[in-house]
């Protein structure tokens, strides 16, 4: 590891007063973006898809996160499980693209498949020829490598590691904050889902999601009637961070139609909505009548999928008179968040200049955007440390 590069974490760690951003390498290198697949991504609770992706029992959808092949999957008693998207005989790809496999993920290799639960259930020829059987081959101990995963509206987290504590825990400051939005939230359907091929290190687009500052330039329509003044900071150390506004302006269709708001919220709701990163990297929205989340897929060190989803009230397959205002709204927030891709991206291309030296916060406008470079400094710096702590007793 570059000395400069270890020991720049140290400034980012600073009150923001003093703090510098992270270093150059956290954008560019691959070897620390593996460090930080490895520590922020795989050892917490990252999102990788949702539940709708795989409504009916047999539902398979392959996902690329961060490098490692999974398999979420839609179970016989209606749960979703991930698991590695690998055959347990020779490393296979079990499966290329969404589908419904009925009740059996089959290696397109030597066949060999697998049931829902992930349990082995056929080795053909695994003997030799018409033997499916061999008493070297223990399938009890062959089945898929699980994932830890866990579903909260509708999205689908995983646990690479196995060891972060259990979602309801890790996620408890952000539910406690908007318990009065923990009831069912409906998908738009497809018109509602879109997705972003960025050129950028994933944490750039948490970073500008986590603040206003940028609205009168990069979303000056916006701005127009949600102001910059009119926003605040949320700030939770270590566990999320992002901006609220006083004045959320619902959609309109053209007779004046509105979404119906969700039940039971407080008048704060009224005119109120904030926008939170819960970390590593899923980007949420909380409003009266809808809300949406964006999964950032981190492709290496300088490519991001975006993944767009929006989410309503109520359930669209029963509102067909509300299509057209979906189909609207959909092409609003596809604008808006459009605008912020030659941000993210410009900014990684300016990752290689040589000479920055990770950036001066401004204290009273970027402390969302430091509170998570500090979470991704402290989480880095303590396992570097525990390393080093290990290599010196050995």
């Amino acid at each position: 590891m570059n000395k400069n590069v270890a020991q720049g974490l140290s400034k980012v760690r600073n009150p923001i007063e003093q703090a510098r951003g992270l270093p150059n390498a956290h954008y560019v290198s691959q070897e620390i973006y593996e460090e930080e697949r490895d520590v922020l991504l795989y050892s917490n609770w990252a999102g990788i898809g949702l539940g709708s992706d795989v409504p009916e029992p047999g539902d398979v959808m392959p996902v690329e996160f961060a490098d490692l092949p999974l398999l979420m999957v839609r179970t016989h008693d209606g749960k979703v499980a991930v698991y590695q998207n690998t055959c347990r005989h020779r490393g296979m790809i079990l499966v290329s693209e969404k589908c419904n496999l009925r009740g059996t993920i089959r290696c397109p290799y030597h066949s060999w498949s697998y049931n829902l639960d992930g349990t082995l259930r056929a080795t053909p020829h695994v003997g030799g020829p018409g033997m499916n059987y061999d008493d070297n081959v223990d399938r009890r101990n062959l089945s898929l490598f699980t994932v830890r995963s866990h579903l909260w509206r509708d999205i689908v987290f995983v646990n690479v590691s196995g060891d972060a504590p259990d979602f309801t825990d890790y996620a408890s400051k952000l539910i406690r904050r908007w318990h009065e939005h923990e009831q069912p939230m409906y998908h738009g359907g497809p018109v509602s889902a879109f997705k972003f091929d960025v050129d950028c290190n994933w944490k750039l687009a948490v970073e500008n999601y986590c603040e206003s500052y940028h609205l009168p330039w990069v979303h000056p329509g916006l701005n127009s009637y949600s102001r910059l003044e009119d926003h605040y900071h949320i700030e939770e150390p270590g566990h999320f961070a992002g901006q609220g506004t006083k004045v959320y302006r619902q959609i309109e269709g053209g007779g004046g139609e509105r979404f119906p708001d969700f039940d039971g919220l407080g008048r704060f709701w009224d005119q109120g909505a904030e926008y939170i990163v819960l970390f590593p990297n899923v980007m949420l929205a909380a409003q009266r009548d809808h809300g949406y989340a964006i999964i950032l897929l981190p492709q290496g060190p300088e490519r991001t999928i975006e993944r767009n989803e929006i989410y309503y009230s109520f359930d669209p397959t029963e509102r067909s008179d509300l299509a057209a205002l979906i189909a609207k709204n959909s092409d609003q927030w596809r604008s808006v968040l459009e605008e912020d891709l030659f941000v993210i991206e410009g900014m990684q291309r300016g990752r290689h200049g040589v000479k920055f030296d990770g950036g001066k916060f401004s204290p009273r406008m970027d402390g969302p955007t430091h509170v998570f470079h500090r979470w991704v400094a402290d989480s880095i710096h303590s396992v570097r440390k525990q390393a080093a702590n290990g290599r010196a007793c050995s």
